[in-house]
């Protein structure tokens, strides 16, 4: 009985790797695009010396950060879910 729960945990938990994976890269993808913004803004605030275009350029870079910590939580989860996924594998192989 044990070892149907165990397999029935490790295939929650694939799906939900799974899910959190795509994810992620989809969130990369984002992140690579606003930084990559805010690098322009960052570049063009610099020229023009505006306070519109500093003030630009800090709403977009404060996005970035956001996606970036948003990113590492992420990330985290996705160590998390391959940890459990690691342990529930050794239980079915032994049969516990």
């Amino acid at each position: 009985m044990q070892g149907f729960l165990a397999e029935r945990r490790l295939r929650d938990v694939h799906v939900r790797l799974v899910r959190a994976r795509e994810e992620l890269a989809v969130l990369d993808e984002q992140l690579a695009a606003v930084s990559e913004e805010a690098e322009d803004l960052r570049l063009r605030s610099l020229v023009s010396e505006t306070p519109l275009a500093a003030h630009e350029y800090t709403e977009v870079r404060r996005h970035a950060d956001a996606m970036a910590r948003a990113r590492a939580a992420l990330f985290a989860t996705v160590e998390g879910l391959e940890r459990r996924r690691d342990e529930l594998l050794t239980h079915v192989g032994t049969g516990r």
